[in-house]
């Protein structure tokens, strides 16, 4: 056998190793490159803002202006790792870990209230040694899953008119008792910014699977209302509600992120002041490598590095969205749909946060807003939209 032989099939066995063949070719045999692509450079933009924002805040407070970005890096390189390992499953694993991984969900949501750890006023994480994760985050993407999954074994019932009764149960009623499962563990947490992604993602789900428009557009009034109702009986909720109507009324007393990042918006101009001068990152806006970050993108990037990146997330969502459209499994479209969504949903809420268009949340924005175990499961969710778009006749 020739040295040129030789190669060859080392070549073609290192193909067959599931991290490597999961990014060999476009089409069915491989992952769609121009998503990749779009992810790469959504997560290579957002460190580098990470970076930008986060220098003054973590000097000041731990000594070491790259205290944020060291640990960001960290958890990229983690989340990459997580993103190829599921992207190199077939889509069909995840119908058949849909139900396990959303029982687990439940349970781990149910224990948070009796054994979480507490952070900011708030208790919503579970500590393991020195590892914290969020199950509201997990429960986002085992919402999506097991919806996909039910929509895709019930498709005839749902669309079937003529039973009106049984397209009521498979169409409205079982998805909404699998989504308020996951919406009142998440309301123990105090989580009102879950909850309306949970019950966002939920109700697109739904209209995509077909379900009834009249009765889902009633439900979806009656959750606003309920929504509504809970953000009121709760105090921290309800003074949230009362310093968004009126921000300048509480300049220094919940006010103060909402109108510094205003300010910030509106100080970047068309150009920018440049990558790294932000002057409302040196503790003008609170934390500003989290919820905020975009408002200190906008300030040293102007209008023109605002759009380009709220472009590169129009790019993305379009190819979720292109994806989720050419499967010929409606599992496989059901699950692009609900992650891309999912993205599109947290982009719209945070840009609506920091322009103050909604009382603020604390909404992350993918990709961007600094993160531990968040990062890790939004880059495991683009493993999954990965593996769909390798079925995915584009």
């Amino acid at each position: 056998m020739n040295t040129h032989t030789k190669k060859k099939k080392t070549k073609s066995r290192l193909w067959r190793l599931p991290l490597l063949s999961a990014l060999k070719n476009g089409g069915r045999q491989g992952v769609d490159r121009a998503l990749l692509l779009y992810i790469l450079l959504l997560i290579a933009f957002g460190s580098v803002m990470v970076f930008s924002a986060s220098t003054a805040y973590a000097s000041i407070r731990f000594s070491n202006p790259y205290y944020f970005v060291e640990r960001q890096i960290l958890w990229v390189l983690v989340g990459l790792l997580a993103m190829l390992l599921c992207a190199s499953f077939p889509i069909s694993f995840y119908a058949r870990a849909a139900k396990p991984l959303f029982i687990a969900t439940t349970v781990l949501l149910a224990l948070v209230p009796f054994l979480g750890a507490e952070a900011g006023g708030a208790k919503r994480w579970i500590a393991i040694g020195g590892f914290t994760f969020q199950p509201s985050e997990l429960a986002k993407t085992a919402l999506v899953l097991i919806l996909a999954l039910f929509f895709s074994k019930h498709t005839k019932e749902i669309k079937d008119t003529s039973q009106k009764k049984k397209s009521f149960l498979y169409g409205i009623l079982y998805p909404l008792l699998l989504i308020f499962a996951v919406c009142g563990l998440v309301a123990l947490e105090k989580h009102l910014s879950c909850i309306i992604i949970l019950g966002a993602i939920g109700v697109f789900m739904m209209f995509l699977a077909g379900s009834n428009l009249k009765t889902l557009g009633l439900l979806g009034a009656g959750a606003v209302t309920a929504v509504g109702a809970f953000a009121m009986s709760v105090e921290y909720t309800r003074r949230r509600i009362t310093i968004w109507l009126n921000p300048e009324l509480y300049p220094r007393d919940g006010g103060w992120q909402t109108l510094q990042g205003l300010l910030a918006i509106g100080s970047g101009g068309f150009f920018g002041l440049g990558l790294g001068n932000s002057r409302l990152k040196y503790l003008y806006v609170s934390e500003p490598q989290n919820d905020f970050i975009f408002t200190i993108a906008c300030e040293e990037l102007g209008f023109l590095g605002a759009f380009a990146i709220l472009g590169l997330f129009a790019l993305f969502v379009k190819r979720g969205m292109r994806i989720a459209e050419r499967q010929r499994d409606t599992f496989a479209s059901l699950v692009a749909f609900g992650i891309t969504v999912k993205v599109a949903i947290q982009v719209i809420l945070n840009i609506a946060v920091i322009t103050n268009t909604i009382p603020n949340t604390g909404i992350s924005l993918p990709f961007f807003s600094y993160g531990g175990s968040s990062l890790v499961m939004l880059f495991a969710e683009m493993g999954v939209l990965l593996s769909a778009s390798r079925d995915a006749y584009i």
